[in-house]
């Protein structure tokens, strides 16, 4: 016998780790279709959410939201975390976005896994309610895991979800969401940290100088902040060092040949140095005398570095300069 009854719709954000996985398993529990939406930019990404995805069979969209997020970081509502972290304004961002794609695709609400309590900035009572209103789509958001802590939402007034069979976790203890995940079988899921570059110390001061000392910034300057050692040598000129190998790798994918300027030790084994958007001349023979002293050339001999932007290619001759008088410059 056919039924009439319509298919209820849920979109959640996706980070990918356990309370994420749960919140849609407790709605998937209920007959509700669940999707998910996970949201890229240089300082998270999707790989948790791709890989959760894969082990629950649960759709996933991922959108990449610089240009958006940037503007949002330029000038946040509420200020930052302990470090660069705008958490209640990027959850509150997110929700936006959630919510447009909610309404072109037609779902019915939108769900997460946060828990009320877990996290001290941006799981409160207050911070939830903060979000949810300055949003744009006050009511529509369910947290399945605390659904019985917090007042009802739309969804459930309408009957689209079973309150009743919504949780009521609280607090820092995983152990409610670890017997959960053994009731649904969950055993591969990630550990409970921190995806997100912008609560990292170094990470973050790397950033906040690229805001103070340029208005604009490509992606690839972004990519780059993960990478090697950074030093402000003037207000205009910063340079990036290679520590191993494997960094002057991942800083060679971040180059943009044409705009940014490399310099490299030309008989010995040393970093890749890079200018991002070139410097003067005086801040270049500074950048070939730090990358000669990160190199394995003999102290107090002269030292030949190549320098490179575009198809221009030439050698300046300097000493290089001891490890321990350049730490002024550090970022």
């Amino acid at each position: 016998m056919s039924s009439d009854k319509k298919v209820v719709r849920a979109l959640g954000l996706c980070s990918g780790g356990l309370d994420s996985i749960l919140s849609a398993l407790v709605l998937r529990e209920q007959g509700i279709e669940v999707h998910w939406v996970s949201f890229e930019t240089p300082f998270f990404s999707s790989v948790k959410a791709k890989k959760a995805s894969e082990k629950t069979g649960i759709p996933l969209m991922v959108r990449k939201i610089t240009p958006v997020y940037l503007a949002m970081m330029r000038s946040p509502s509420v200020k930052y975390g302990k470090n660069m972290n705008p958490c209640m304004d990027c959850h509150t961002l997110m929700f936006r976005l959630a919510g447009e794609i909610m309404t072109e695709r037609g779902f019915d609400f939108l769900f997460s896994g946060e828990v009320l309590g877990q996290r001290p900035m941006s799981q409160t009572r207050t911070s939830l309610r903060y979000v949810e209103k300055h949003s744009g789509y006050d009511g529509t958001i369910v947290r399945p895991l605390s659904a019985k802590n917090l007042p009802e939402t739309l969804p459930e007034k309408q009957g689209l979800v079973d309150r009743e069979r919504l949780l009521d976790i609280s607090g820092r203890s995983r152990k409610p969401q670890l017997l959960l995940a053994e009731k649904f079988g969950v055993t591969d899921f990630p550990a409970p940290a921190g995806g997100c570059l912008l609560t990292d110390k170094i990470f973050s001061r790397r950033l906040k100088d690229l805001f103070d000392h340029q208005a604009d910034y490509p992606e690839k300057d972004l990519d780059l902040l993960k990478f090697g050692r950074h030093m402000r040598l003037d207000p205009k000129t910063k340079i990036v060092v290679g520590r191993t190998r494997q960094d002057n790798e991942q800083i060679n994918h971040c180059i943009d040949p044409e705009t940014d300027m490399v310099l490299k030790v030309d008989d010995f084994p040393g970093p890749v140095v890079v200018i991002p958007g070139g410097g003067s001349e005086p801040m270049v023979t500074l950048a070939a005398g730090i990358c000669a002293g990160y190199s394995k050339a003999p102290n107090q001999t002269p030292v030949a570095v190549n320098v490179q932007m575009g198809l221009n290619r030439r050698q300046v001759t300097v000493l290089g300069i001891p490890p321990a008088e350049i730490k002024r410059y550090m970022i």
